[in-house]
């Protein structure tokens, strides 16, 4: 199921969160993409909703198998766009940016293609 661009960047933000400091609530993803706390609320009802997060008592939220699995991809093209730009020259935050756009748009067979090519280039590590 393709989900819109918008969750896919709430899920990476939660692992990218979790990562960082373990527990993630709505205040950390809030603080993490500058959006309202109306806006991030109205989202993990929407992620609860269609299976992607939970959230226990206190209002911790920890992705669903079936969010991981989108988070951990969505999280491995960022990384690797990332560098791939950084070692072009782009800078740190305009790589960052520009790797946040360019992870939601491409076609999975497109990626495997581009991973496979800068492996094989040896272009990042």
């Amino acid at each position: 199921m393709k989900i819109q661009e918008s969750a896919e960047n709430y899920l990476e933000s939660i692992l990218m969160i979790s990562e960082r400091k373990g527990d993630v609530r709505s205040i950390d993803i809030v603080n993490e993409l500058e959006f309202s706390k109306p806006s991030v609320s109205i989202a993990m009802k929407n992620l609860r909703e269609n299976g992607y997060i939970s959230v226990d008592k206190d209002g911790y939220i920890t992705l669903t198998d079936k969010g991981m699995e989108i988070a951990e991809k969505m999280y491995e093209r960022h990384k690797l766009f990332s560098k791939l730009f950084v070692s072009l020259g782009v800078s740190e935050a305009t790589a960052s940016k520009d790797a946040c756009r360019v992870e939601h748009i491409l076609s999975d067979e497109t990626y495997a293609a581009i991973k496979k090519f800068i492996k094989e280039k040896g272009l990042v590590d």
